[in-house]
């Protein structure tokens, strides 16, 4: 009876383990044609310039941007596929960064960052003097960017097309692509508030990010 016993209990062990073996060669089967599905899938998708959800007609330069978040993680910058300014990059800092662009040609002209809580606002005015007709300038937050504006500085950014930057506040995330001579309020503009209630981060709203096609200039 014995022996009876320990026949049967390996019978139904060598049961078991071929079930398993069989599930285990099924699952990867499996894995594998799910793997293939995927895989095909992936190559089938078409990149966008800067990751774009969709590609921008011709005449127009691509872009996808983001403020800081917090004071962390700085703000990030890409333009027709290059990135201009970004943390890799080590291009980027405290307060309001700013990338010039050629508006003809797409090519980018010069990058800088200006920190307005402990920094000289005259720095920044002095820099966008400099500004050139033609330019397209792309600007983000990282931390804090607000504290030493002052009218000067802000009439200089709402005359590049900025709709907020009459508004914006202490630790306020906002991001913006407007130009030198642009005649209109530019529709690339996104600001959130600093607001205890509602932030995402303790003392820093949430992240913006926006991305769109920039009309290459003709003339």
């Amino acid at each position: 009876i014995r022996h009876g016993i320990l026949k049967l209990a390996a019978l139904i062990s060598v049961f078991f383990l071929a079930v398993f073996l069989a599930f285990q060669l099924l699952e990867i089967n499996m894995d594998f044609n799910l793997g293939n599905v995927f895989g095909e899938f992936a190559t089938r998708q078409e990149r966008y310039k800067c990751g774009l959800s969709k590609p921008c007609p011709e005449g127009h330069f691509s872009f996808k941007m983001a403020s800081g978040a917090a004071s962390v993680v700085g703000p990030k910058i890409c333009l027709e596929d290059n990135i201009l300014m970004s943390g890799v990059k080590n291009n980027v800092g405290r307060g309001i960064n700013i990338a010039l662009v050629n508006g003809k040609t797409g090519d980018l002209i010069k990058t800088d960052y200006f920190d307005m809580w402990a920094g000289d606002v005259n720095t920044l005015i002095t820099f966008l003097k400099t500004i050139e007709e033609g330019t397209v300038v792309m600007m983000a937050t990282f931390d804090d960017s607000a504290s030493k504006l002052n009218d000067e500085s802000k009439t200089m950014i709402g005359e590049l097309g900025s709709s907020s930057i009459s508004t914006l506040g202490f630790r306020d995330n906002w991001i913006f692509v407007g130009g030198k001579g642009i005649k209109t309020k530019s529709p690339f503009e996104q600001h959130i508030k600093n607001n205890a209630d509602t932030n995402k981060y303790e003392g820093w709203p949430e992240v913006l990010e926006m991305e769109g096609c920039i009309p290459q200039r003709q003339e």
